[in-house]
Order: structure tokens, then C-alpha cells, then sequence
């Protein structure tokens, strides 16, 4: 059975909605370390980095704790302005600068997706990448959204399917990958591994 590498609620939700059956594998210690950024890091290789790296450590934690040869999925997103990378905040005010930042402009959001197969050398991978126009943003509107916790955790500071749809003027590109796990992607790889129930 495949195993999703991933404590995302999100990405377990659109998982199950193409019909794949997975178990969540519970992250090795230490890894959000693997999400440090490297100084001049471009976005979409920093998010390619980040995801190869969790597949490896996800991998390595499946033969630590002695499980059965399986498929690894791992994935990791991360919202972009530029060059510049945000990740997830680092409480209410880191929150409220990224939304500031955000505000009444176009940003891109980057998800990399891996899947490892037993028996292979090579990972499959793919990237999803996807343009998000936020409105003109208050304080007030940043301050209200932020005491409502949504934002933590979430790169960017935002959930496009929560609250923050109401800031939304327009998106480019896949709404599975802003949340998270573009699933026309992962069909793909999951189809190319024979482990797609639509195929």
C-alpha cells in the first residue's frame, strides 16, 4: 500500500478524492529541519530539494522501523513572491507581514511532488506551479484573519480553501496543487507506477 509521507489533513482529503489507498507514515524526527531555506535558493528548487529530501528521510524511516517495502509519496509547497520564499509563519506577526507582503499582488505557488517505488533508483517527481492574485488587504482584514489561526502552518500564511477565498481575485493553475498536492501530477506518477485506481 502506498504511503503518504505527510501529516497535511489537506493532502490526505485529496488523496482519497481520486480513490487511492494510502497510510499516513508519521514524519521522522526532525523534519521540518529539512525545510531550512539556503541563502540565494531559487523557489522551485528549493521546494524540489525540500521534497526529495523528506522522500529519502520517509524512506529511511520505513526500513528503521522494520515495514514492508512500500511506495513513498512526499510533498511540500511553498509560496513565492519573486525570489523570495515563504514558508510557514512563524506566529501572528510573521503571519501578518507575509499576508502585507501578499496583498494586492500576484504571487506563485510551488508544489513538488516525489514519489519513491521499491526496486527503483530513481524517484518519479513533478512540480506543479501556480499564480495567485490577492485583493488589497487592511490591517484590520490581516488582523481578523490571523486571530482566526488559519494561517498557521500554512505556506504563504494562507489556506485557499479556508477563510482566505474571500481575499482571492484571481488563480492560475491548479487549485489541488495551491493546496497542497496537485492531483493531476500525482495521477500521473501514481498511474506510471501502477498505483492509480483510475487507470
Amino acid at each position: 500500500m502506498l504511503c503518504l509521507a505527510s501529516q497535511s489533513p489537506r493532502r490526505s482529503q485529496l488523496l482519497g478524492q481520486i480513490g487511492v489507498s494510502f497510510t499516513v507514515l508519521a514524519p521522522p524526527e526532525g523534519a521540518e529541519a529539512l525545510e531550512a531555506q539556503r541563502a540565494g535558493e531559487a523557489p522551485a528548487r528549493y521546494v524540489q530539494r525540500v521534497t526529495l529530501a523528506k522522500l529519502h528521510a520517509a524512506q529511511e524511516c520505513v526500513q528503521q522501523r522494520g515495514l514492508p517495502p512500500a511506495p513513498v509519496l512526499c510533498a511540500d509547497t511553498c509560496v513565492a513572491l519573486g525570489r523570495r520564499i515563504y514558508g510557514k509563519p512563524q506566529g501572528d506577526a510573521d503571519a501578518a507581514r507575509m499576508l502585507a507582503e501578499l496583498a494586492g499582488r500576484e504571487h506563485t505557488v510551488l508544489t513538488a511532488v516525489a514519489l519513491g517505488v521499491p526496486g527503483k533508483a530513481q524517484p518519479l517527481q513533478a512540480l506543479s506551479r501556480s499564480r495567485v492574485r490577492f485583493a488589497p488587504l487592511s490591517e484590520g482584514e490581516i488582523a481578523a484573519y490571523v486571530a482566526s489561526g488559519e494561517p498557521q502552518g500554512k505556506a504563504g500564511a494562507y489556506a485557499v480553501q479556508g477563510l482566505a477565498a474571500a481575499f482571492i481575485e484571481r488563480i492560475s493553475g491548479s487549485y489541488s496543487g495551491i493546496m497542497g498536492l496537485p492531483l493531476f501530477e500525482t495521477a500521473q506518477m501514481l498511474r506510471v507506477a501502477g498505483l492509480c485506481p483510475l487507470c
